[in-house]
């Protein structure tokens, strides 16, 4: 028997910096209804969803940058889309800045996603390993990237969840870039991949790559989904955010790495895909069957430790986001 989930890529246009989280709520919910009205099990919301894309600015005070951050989830802010999902049945992909304490009475802040089943339980969380940007602050740029500045790297790996009848993995942004992320997912048979991003157009470091921002952002996104015989869902948050222009395009992508959906503006807007998890077997029984071609022999470079010196704050090379 077919096994299928109709999903939505729910793209937000710009969040201003003083709008509030209140304010994002009631928009996704909005996209929720619409999702709901069109017969969504599965709703894909951007990275960072609740609050501008606050790396840009550098920030001397810790209090200015956690007050970006969520010490619970859900909180009071957010509840309503839980609350407001569970009504409808329909689960959904939330990224948010998560601020955490360690045993030590410190704390830890991550730039995470959690899955949200359709009772509104929260059944999976993820950490943004592949963090891109730099430490210090670059007075000569139009705007920061300061991810490896105010993000610790994620301590969860790249796990996978059985829910809503597939096994399911999370990746946020940079993370698309990365063969690895989709790869160690593939390898425990994920068949739908969930991300979100909140992508510039322009890249300070290397200006003319800016017009291949919206054909990177695609390709490495269709060839996870290819490599490894998995749907990938990429939602943006895009458009003018607070002078920086945010690349969309979110979209639904087939196992063949077939775009079956994709949004068309930079605003608020859902596209929605019927996806079909017997495609996903099409590929790696026919063409990427991990069992009878991969040779992890001769793979060791792969996870060989880092050469040269770790990484330290104001050290760091930049990497697109």
């Amino acid at each position: 028997m077919a096994r299928t989930l109709t999903v939505g890529a729910a793209q937000l246009g710009p969040i201003a910096r003083d709008e509030s989280r209140a304010s994002a709520v009631r928009r996704m919910i909005a996209l929720l209804d619409e999702a709901s009205l069109r017969g969504c099990d599965l709703v894909v919301f951007p990275e960072l969803a609740l609050t501008t894309f606050f790396p840009r600015w550098y920030m001397e005070d810790q209090a200015d940058v956690d007050a970006f951050f969520e010490r619970a989830m859900p909180n009071p802010d957010v509840q309503p889309l839980f609350d407001r999902a569970r009504e409808a049945g329909i689960g959904f992909y939330l990224g948010y800045a998560e601020l955490t304490p360690d045993d030590d009475d410190g704390w830890h802040r991550y730039n995470t996603a959690i899955l949200v089943d359709s009772a509104g339980a929260i059944v999976g969380k993820y950490r943004k390993v592949h963090l891109p940007g730099h430490y210090e602050h670059e007075p000569d740029w139009p705007f920061q990237h300061l991810e490896k500045r105010y993000f610790e790297t994620g301590n969860l790996g790249f796990p996978v969840w059985q829910a809503f009848g597939a096994t399911v993995g999370m990746c946020i942004c940079n993370d698309r870039r990365w063969p690895e992320t989709f790869r160690v997912m593939g390898l425990q048979g994920a068949e739908l991949v969930l991300l979100g991003y909140n992508t510039p157009m322009h890249y300070p470091r290397m200006p003319a790559h800016d017009s291949l921002q919206n054909f990177h952002n695609h390709l490495v996104m269709q060839a996870g989904a290819y490599q490894n015989g998995t749907w990938v869902v990429g939602v943006a948050k895009a458009g003018r955010e607070e002078g920086c222009d945010l690349i969309g395009q979110s979209c639904i992508i087939a196992p063949t790495g077939e775009i079956v959906a994709m949004c068309a503006t930079l605003e608020d807007e859902l596209v929605v895909a019927r996806c079909d998890f017997d495609r996903c077997r099409e590929i790696r029984r026919n063409i990427f069957d991990f069992a009878l071609h991969r040779q992890p022999q001769h793979y060791g470079l792969i996870t060989a430790p880092k050469k040269g010196e770790t990484e330290k704050p104001g050290g760091g090379r930049e990497q697109a986001a």
